[in-house]
């Protein structure tokens, strides 16, 4: 049965994440040195004590995140023996952690992917003015109903889906008038939830075009391995191995579709039956169980957790 490891991404913080980590294992706590370090700034004390405002502005939580799951990915190594390589036959992250896959798998240093992170979070941030964008969850409808409402309410407006998380969860983003407009739709076509995000930018849609220029060149300034496990790129929905491709599919991410629910599926045809997310939360562990209940997956992000994952895997 084959294994695919998974990455959380917004969404999935809370203060207090990592911290049990940082106190049992001295790997742990070298991840967060080395992005505080990298970031010039202290970081970890925000991890570890908040304040949650603080924690949920998008340049924060995007190295915080990843820094959770690379501890767990350390401390696996180290205290383990596990070989990534060996352990799955796939990566894949939403969203933002699809830096944090690509970390795991070697493509991209850690001070490169905080550096990268801190700087997606700020750009995207800046790309549209406070109040002009906005993301909005429909619950209970089908992914095809979804882009139809979504491109009905558009009109002249930009407003498209973000995140096709999983059956009768999809997330859309755009102007905010344009998503107010998408969840009244929504909610005449049976919706059973319709909802704005408090979220602080229209992440995942063409508003977010500034954001990845600025992505663009500082990908290009970077240097990319080929990953030692393949990566499920969140853009294709399959796995990425060429660095030039990563590059590309990177800076794509920023306004494209996180195709959350195809990734899982394409995993699943590929032979694998079982993941494990690895990080803060338990987001994914629950999408993964509503897109197919056959895939088995656990949340590994605590102390007990890991212990628990390294003596299956031995």
């Amino acid at each position: 049965m084959s294994m695919a490891f998974i990455f959380p991404g917004q969404g999935s913080q809370f203060p207090g994440m990592g911290k049990d980590l940082a106190e049992s294992f001295l790997e742990a706590r070298l991840v967060f040195e080395e992005i505080d370090e990298a970031l010039s700034r202290n970081l970890s004390r925000l991890v570890f004590q908040g304040p949650e405002e603080d924690l949920n502005l998008t340049e924060n939580t995007q190295p915080a995140l990843m820094a959770v799951s690379m501890a767990v990915v350390r401390v696996l190594e180290s205290q383990g023996g596990i070989r990534i390589e060996k352990a799955c036959a796939y990566l894949a992250g939403h969203s933002l952690g699809e830096y944090s896959a690509l970390t795991a798998a070697g493509a991209l240093t850690l001070p490169d992917t905080a550096r990268l992170l801190n700087l997606r979070g700020q750009s995207m941030q800046k790309a549209v003015p406070v109040g002009q964008g906005a993301m909005a969850a429909i619950l209970g409808l089908d992914f095809k109903t979804v882009k139809e409402v979504a491109a009905q309410a558009a009109g002249t407006r930009i407003c498209g889906i973000a995140n096709d998380n999983c059956d009768g969860q999809v997330v859309i983003s755009g102007h905010k008038d344009a998503v107010e407009s998408a969840i009244e739709l929504a909610t005449s076509r049976g919706a059973k939830r319709a909802v704005m995000l408090p979220v602080s930018a229209p992440f995942h849609c063409a508003l977010m075009e500034p954001a990845a220029r600025a992505m663009a060149e500082a990908l290009e300034r970077t240097e990319i391995h080929t990953p030692k496990v393949p990566v499920v790129s969140n853009v294709t929905a399959q796995a990425v191995k060429d660095p030039q491709e990563i590059r590309r599919l990177l800076v794509e991410q920023i306004t494209g579709m996180v195709r959350w629910r195809e990734s899982v599926l394409w995993m699943k045809d590929q032979g694998v039956h079982e993941m494990a997310e690895l990080g803060a939360g338990k987001v994914l562990a629950g999408l993964v169980r509503r897109i197919d209940k056959d895939i088995a997956c656990e949340s590994v992000g605590t102390p007990a957790q890991i212990d628990a994952l390294i003596e299956r895997l031995r």
